[in-house]
């Protein structure tokens, strides 16, 4: 069984809904405890926070640059709340320190590794999808996981695309082939599986990245990591560059 580190970004979605987020959570402890995982740092996602930013930015041009500062730091402060609801689950804003721990779950608040570095553009095409995967291009990882609401990236006959490259998934939303969840123009735009930006991070860093299923009435992470010869059973999409 593959023993390895893995990051993983967890949703507003998943985040702010306490029976997707513990399930979610108790996935990952079952995970390292069968071994199939050594450690796990999570990305909190922006949730409500970054949404309220987005709607303050519609309604008083607050502007890409500030903007930008505070919907990251909406990510920090759902990290922190996360450590302040499982105890034992530690936030750290220092990649060095990171590294070092030895705890199985940890929390990383990008704010400061990502304001130190400022190599991301200021555009609401960058959200925490794209900074969990420029974070585990820093860690040395070659993956990085979306913990979302959703099985994966969906074509417009309702089949799950599990690989997919940048160049197919770039094809797939020129020609409208992917399933739209919404027929509210604006509700689309928010219901996008995967930030705009993401795709030229992928290419740049030859970082995959997986959208798995975090919500409660599904083990879409557990049946992922296990090892099984019926791959039917698996429900995600993978994007390489």
């Amino acid at each position: 069984m593959p023993d390895h580190s893995i990051i993983v970004k967890i949703g507003g979605k998943i985040l702010e809904n306490k029976e997707n987020l513990e399930s979610t959570l108790f996935q990952f402890n079952y995970l390292c405890e069968k071994n199939f995982l050594k450690k796990i740092i999570i990305i909190p996602g922006g949730g409500s926070y970054a949404n309220f930013v987005r709607k303050l930015d519609t309604k008083l041009s607050v502007g890409d640059e500030l903007s930008h500062w505070m919907a990251i730091f909406a990510m920090n402060c759902n990290g922190i709340r996360i450590s302040q609801k499982y105890e034992d689950i530690r936030y750290f804003n220092n990649l060095n320190e990171l590294k070092k721990s030895n705890e199985r779950i940890v929390i990383f608040l990008p704010y400061d590794f990502i304001y130190q570095r400022d190599e991301l553009p200021h555009s609401w095409d960058v959200t925490s999808d794209s900074i969990t995967v420029y974070i585990a291009h820093h860690l040395g990882l070659k993956d990085c996981f979306l913990i979302k609401d959703i099985d994966g990236i969906i074509s417009n006959k309702n089949e799950i695309l599990r690989d997919l490259t940048t160049s197919e998934y770039k094809n797939l939303k020129k020609t409208n082939k992917m399933l739209t969840i919404y027929t509210n123009r604006e509700k689309n735009k928010d219901s996008q599986p995967i930030d705009s930006y993401i795709i030229n991070l992928i290419n740049k860093y030859n970082v995959n990245c997986i959208i798995l299923n975090g919500t409660s009435n599904k083990k879409r992470i557990i049946t992922f990591f296990e090892e099984s010869e019926d791959d039917s059973k698996r429900f995600y999409t993978k994007i390489i560059a």
